[in-house]
């Protein structure tokens, strides 16, 4: 069990520690997280088999997050929560959980509910097609489509985007940008502000007031996942068409010069 890797992410650090302990004892790798700023954090640094989440966190909602880990397609999820009811529970299980389990619970039923999981657990077979409403990526024939269009982009623009796009939402600081999306070290982090801007001029709208790949003061950059659900409206598409169609034509001037 020593090749499993196990996230806790739990407010109550009592209940986080004899979890921690007891699953230590069964030679799992385990790493600990007591909000969803510190949760992020680790689940990009160790990348968790499986994720035993406590619903009710105290910067923010687990039930959000477990949507966020869902997108992930990789870990398992076992929720942990006070709430018993069965609209709870539901809730709980649409939002992306694998199994849910009320508090209090006893340790043996807990252990026994992480060892049904992992045995669950099969090795995924890669995606070839990520879909993400108004933005599809091909990963086999390594093209985008957003909004209905084709956009042409270079290889290290497409890798950039992928990785954002498969965090979910969740922000990336350059440093992790350079370690999952370059396919060489690259010892200067500002190499990724100059791709985010080209990447900007061919998927926003407006790339000087740009809504999908945000910029995260201190932190780095997030893919705008709630904005791929929302349909923009005919004049935003037209004007998108039109800048793109603008952009072409003065790449192509400029290279006849």
């Amino acid at each position: 069990m020593g090749s499993v890797c196990i996230e806790i992410i739990e407010g109550n650090p009592h209940l986080r520690s004899l979890l921690g302990w007891h699953l230590q004892q069964l030679e799992y790798r385990v790493h600990q997280a007591a909000s969803i700023y510190q949760a992020r954090e680790v689940f990009l640094s160790h990348q968790p088999t499986l994720v035993i989440l406590d619903a009710d966190l105290p910067d923010g909602d687990g039930i959000e997050f477990c949507r966020c880990l869902h997108r992930q397609q990789q870990p398992l999820v076992l929720m942990l929560s006070a709430r018993n009811s069965e609209a709870d529970i539901v809730t709980g299980l649409k939002a992306g959980a694998d199994d849910y389990l009320s508090k209090p619970f006893g340790m043996q039923e807990f252990l026994a509910r992480v060892e049904a999981l992992i045995r669950r657990k099969r090795t995924p077979t890669a995606p070839a097609y990520l879909d993400y409403g108004t933005l599809q990526i091909d990963l086999v024939q390594r093209r985008v489509r957003f909004q209905g269009e084709f956009i042409d982009l270079t290889p290290q623009e497409f890798s950039l985007l992928y990785v954002l796009a498969q965090a979910g939402g969740i922000p990336l600081s350059r440093s992790e940008l350079l370690r999952r999306a370059w396919p060489d070290a690259i010892d200067n982090p500002r190499t990724i502000d100059t791709h985010v801007l080209s990447l900007r001029k061919k998927v926003e709208l407006d790339p000087r007031q740009p809504n999908l790949i945000q910029t995260i003061r201190n932190v780095g950059y997030r893919f705008n996942m709630e904005i791929l659900n929302t349909n923009i409206s005919q004049s935003q598409t037209t004007k998108l068409a039109r800048e793109r169609f603008n952009n072409q034509r003065s790449t192509l001037s400029s290279s006849q010069v």
